[in-house]
């Protein structure tokens, strides 16, 4: 490996830390994180995003730390920030630059550092480059070089881990591609795939994400349709199914920290080339609008009940997906705030996190268990806890005349004629 022994990671959140700990198996490793709290929650083997046990973490090799001095002289860096977008979905880069500044610091001659962050094409060379060389005396690929090779760890997966899904590798030039693809295949179980340049990997990563995007909104779309035309969109798509070649996407909310904006990265850097993508846009707009949807056929329902009580709703599930704590681009809260605009009294649960972890501006509806029956439960992210309820549940928390808006319609049960299932 050409005497590269020590490695950095930069990020201990959910990409960074289970490539630590693997690392660490096999090389000197240094975890660092700018976040203290997260820090030493994780030298006490506690990870609250519930990936890693804490025989996981307490690897011989593996040091955490929050302090930028504890490291310098290692060999090799790599980032694993979030990349998120603005408000005006607009890439935002400051936890990269803050990362890469951090880097810049501790640069020193023969370093490579690697970027595993979602980013747009030739970002890696346009911006990281960018800021190592104006921040040192150093020139890529005669004194440093870079590499990029995306994540693709999905949140909550306990199948697919990092030592299970390919990884695709690059290089600024044959020597850093070789050493990282090396190094990559100490770790990686199912191989790893050296793209011809880091502007192919950045791209690959990129469009992977934006392909699902789009997917989840064509069925999104043709549930909207489907529902228009009174036809169970469930029912059309386990018959289209049967065909071999036809992709089984189903409709739902997209959230997370991929899905949901990896396709404003690659819309903004297309537009600085000077296209303006179509498709793209439209699969996000349909997506961004489902929320909305739910909420309409809510208020709908309860505008054809002519009741002027307070209308009690409960949402059940907050995080983006099933089985996992991660709220990250959740849609469920942009679901709250439209429910709360009209005349609803809301409470929220989640048995995956707690009170602590909820935005401030959503504490105040959270609780671990309904206090009074509803005349709406919200089955937002099925989590196995709530798929264990029974018919009883539903019928004993819920009034007469009410309604289930179940989003990912994963409900088998025979209700009550008193209470309406609804689903895309």
């Amino acid at each position: 490996m050409e005497n590269y022994s020590k490695i950095c990671v930069i990020g201990l959140g959910y990409v960074g830390l289970p490539l630590a700990v693997e690392f660490s198996k096999k090389f000197n490793l240094i975890g660092y994180d700018k976040n203290k709290l997260r820090v030493n929650q994780l030298k006490k083997g506690l990870d609250v995003n519930s990936q890693l046990k804490k025989q996981d973490i307490k690897q011989k090799k593996l040091k955490l730390t929050y302090r930028k001095s504890e490291i310098k002289n290692c060999d090799i860096y790599i980032i694993t920030v979030p990349t998120p977008v603005s408000k005006n979905k607009k890439p935002d880069l400051n936890p990269l630059k803050d990362a890469t500044l951090t880097v810049a610091q501790n640069l020193s001659k023969g370093n490579i550092v690697i970027l595993e962050s979602t980013v747009y094409p030739g970002l890696t060379e346009e911006f990281l480059v960018q800021i190592l060389e104006s921040k040192t005396d150093l020139k890529l690929n005669k004194h440093f070089y870079v590499g990029y090779s995306p994540e693709r760890i999905s949140p909550g997966d306990k199948l697919r881990t990092l030592k299970n899904v390919k990884k695709v590798v690059s290089g600024s030039n044959q020597y850093s591609s070789r050493i990282i693809f090396k190094l990559y295949k100490k770790i990686i179980n199912a191989g790893v795939y050296l793209a011809p340049s880091i502007k192919v990997a950045e791209s690959s990563k990129i469009l992977e994400n934006v392909q699902r995007d789009i997917n989840i909104s064509l069925m999104n779309e043709a549930s909207l349709i489907f529902d228009k035309l009174k036809i169970d969109t469930y029912e059309v798509l386990k018959a289209a199914s049967t065909k071999w070649n036809f992709l089984k996407f189903t409709p739902g909310l997209v959230g997370g920290h991929c899905i949901s904006v990896d396709p404003y990265y690659l819309k903004y850097k297309a537009e600085k080339a000077g296209y303006k993508p179509s498709i793209i846009s439209s699969g996000r707009k349909v997506n961004e609008n489902m929320t909305k949807i739910i909420s309409n056929k809510i208020r709908l329902f309860f505008k054809r009940r002519k009741n002027n009580n307070k209308i009690r709703i409960g949402i059940m599930g907050l995080t983006f997906k099933e089985n996992c704590p991660d709220i990250r681009n959740s849609q469920i809260f942009k679901l709250i705030n439209l429910l709360k605009k009209k005349r609803f009294d809301i409470e929220i649960t989640d048995p995956l996190l707690k009170i602590s972890e909820i935005p401030k501006p959503f504490k105040k509806f959270f609780v671990n268990k309904f206090s009074k029956k509803k005349d709406c439960l919200v089955l937002a992210t099925p989590h196995k806890e709530f798929l264990k309820y029974k018919k009883n549940y539903y019928e004993n928390n819920l009034n007469d005349n009410s309604m289930i808006f179940d989003v990912q319609k994963v409900l088998k049960l025979n209700l009550s004629k008193k209470i309406s299932l609804y689903s895309f």
